[in-house]
């Protein structure tokens, strides 16, 4: 039987809920400011220890946000909030080793212009979901269940854009969809199918559970490729748009899982 939270209990998650969203779009606007790109030549190397000195020393520096060392090629990758000079870095390094600047080494990167679809698409949903909300005179259960059914149709939408793609960019970081093919090729109809579930409040303590499984296994996946720095696409919006794995993917699977625990316990409490 189904017994409802208390309504001190519920204001207190919807609060936090909304902490996580503030966080989100806060989170959004720090990774969005544009960075330069450069390339080194580091000499003196001859081992896996000295690469991983050399990173070490490079990622000591607060202005620097990710780095990449090649021992074979000696060649050094950074991205910063400033323009890093040679000499630093060699002062950084000491003696030991030889720094050289590889030539048009300096880029703008604007995870503005390339995270602009996810953020925009955000957007519309909120809107989309107060706008049905509002229509529908609906509570702060129901006005979850109804972002997360446009969540899913919306971003499955995507992903069927060039399915034939989805799978192997999804199995790229996904740990289920490495195992299994059949998964990454169902996994757009799996999001469709939640989708229309949430909509229609259909089966509602199952397809909660669902979500919950599928969104932690995919997070799991996303923080194990941010953590290990991969230079990899995100799949979230298929491979029609491309999106780079960043910190956004997972505040953004996180809201989701916030969003199902906070439903499903009000079925289980």
């Amino acid at each position: 039987m189904r017994i409802l939270f208390p309504d001190l209990l519920h204001k207190i998650l919807f609060k936090q809920l909304l902490t996580k969203l503030s966080d989100f779009f806060l989170n959004f606007i720090k990774i969005f400011v544009k960075k330069m790109e450069q390339h080194f030549y580091v000499e003196g190397m001859t081992c896996q220890n000295c690469r991983r000195t050399v990173m070490e020393k490079l990622d000591s520096l607060e202005s620097i946000s990710e780095v990449e060392v090649t021992l074979e090629t000696g060649k050094a990758f950074i991205i910063s909030d400033r323009l890093v000079s040679t000499n630093e870095i060699s002062k950084l390094l000491g003696s030991k080793y030889t720094v050289t600047k590889t030539g048009n080494s300096i880029e703008s990167v604007s995870k503005l212009k390339s995270l602009y679809p996810l953020f925009l698409i955000f957007v519309y949903l909120i809107l989309g979901t107060l706008f049905v909300s509002y229509l529908y005179s609906a509570n702060i259960e129901q006005g979850m269940r109804y972002f997360m059914g446009l969540f899913f149709i919306v971003f499955s939408f995507f992903k069927f854009l060039d399915y034939n793609g989805f799978p192997d960019s999804f199995a790229r970081y996904d740990p289920l969809a490495k195992r299994s093919l059949l998964y990454a090729k169902s996994y757009p109809f799996i999001e469709t199918a939640l989708g229309v579930s949430y909509l229609f409040s259909w089966q509602l303590p199952l397809i909660l559970g669902l979500t919950l499984f599928v969104l932690s296994v995919t997070t799991f996946g996303v923080l194990k490729s941010i953590l290990n720095k991969s230079e990899i696409q995100c799949a979230c919006l298929g491979t029609a748009l491309k999106l780079p794995m960043t910190e956004a993917t997972l505040i953004e699977n996180g809201i989701m899982i916030i969003m199902s625990s906070i439903l499903l316990m009000d079925y289980i409490i």
